[in-house]
């Protein structure tokens, strides 16, 4: 009897160590399936922004003359600044609005001549900022730089690299909070080519007249005369009146004295 309930006890325990191990494998699985779906990519929707050949112009200008023409990290790193600019919101919506903003940019930058033997770099580096959306890295979200080896006396001014001659720097506070609002970052950006901008038609165009209409004299309109059925007779009929032309008469001049017209000539007496 012992024996037996010894043997039950044991089937019980067998039974009930299965039955949670099968619990905890369960949920175990549950668990897993849940984290593996929680964790599948989500796409980020790009925000388009429109360039046209101008625009490139003016990031290449940029480039140029504020790099010191030194080389591609230096083209790169100023042109990530312009980038940055565009996509914060807190400048001009376009990149020669941004270039050509006062005080912002080197002097003369939207006007002096670019030397021919730069262009091959500077359109390398401008293809890799608009078509391939690359950027200077160490640059990160700085939106300023000031030619290296100047010192200002701000705390704010939060260092992030040196290049093309120029250390450029992010404005933070004393918690390190951007002081701006934040570029996005180049995935989030697409740069759309628009070619020139062409002027927007005229919405009304200009009416000139093929002829000047000359007046003319209205025609009078035809009497209504009815016959009188009784003494068959035809009724008189007032006709309108049409206006003639009336002359009026130019009064004749005075006398002038043909004495007063002569030059040189002076009347003497009363």
């Amino acid at each position: 009897m012992r024996a037996q309930k010894t043997w039950g006890i044991s089937l019980s325990g067998i039974l009930f160590v299965g039955l949670a191990a099968t619990g905890c494998t369960s949920a175990s699985t549950s668990s897993l399936e849940t984290v593996s779906h929680s964790t599948k990519p989500i796409g980020t929707k790009k925000v388009s922004y429109s360039y046209t050949s101008e625009d490139r112009s003016c990031l290449k200008r940029a480039m140029y003359f504020e790099s010191q023409h030194s080389d591609h990290q230096g083209y790169m790193a100023v042109g990530t600044v312009v980038m940055n600019r565009l996509t914060s919101g807190a400048y001009p919506p376009t990149i020669c609005g941004i270039v050509a903003q006062e005080k912002q940019f080197a002097p003369g930058v939207m006007t002096r001549e670019v030397k021919d033997v730069a262009e091959p770099d500077l359109n390398a580096a401008a293809d890799a900022i608009l078509v391939k959306g690359d950027r200077n890295p160490d640059v990160k979200e700085a939106m300023f730089f000031h030619t290296d080896g100047l010192k200002f006396p701000y705390n704010n001014m939060h260092y992030t690299a040196v290049a093309g001659g120029n250390a450029f720097y992010e404005k933070r506070g004393a918690d390190g909070e951007l002081q701006t609002p934040a570029p996005l970052p180049a995935y989030e950006v697409a740069m759309n080519y628009v070619g020139v901008q062409q002027p927007s038609p005229t919405q009304f165009g200009i009416l000139i007249p093929e002829a000047v209409p000359v007046p003319t004299q209205p025609s009078m309109p035809a009497a209504a005369i009815v016959p009188d059925v009784a003494t068959d007779t035809f009724p008189e009929v007032e006709l309108p009146q049409v206006p003639t032309m009336v002359v009026v008469p130019t009064p004749r001049p005075d006398e002038v004295d043909s004495a007063s017209l002569r030059g040189g000539f002076y009347q003497v007496g009363g």
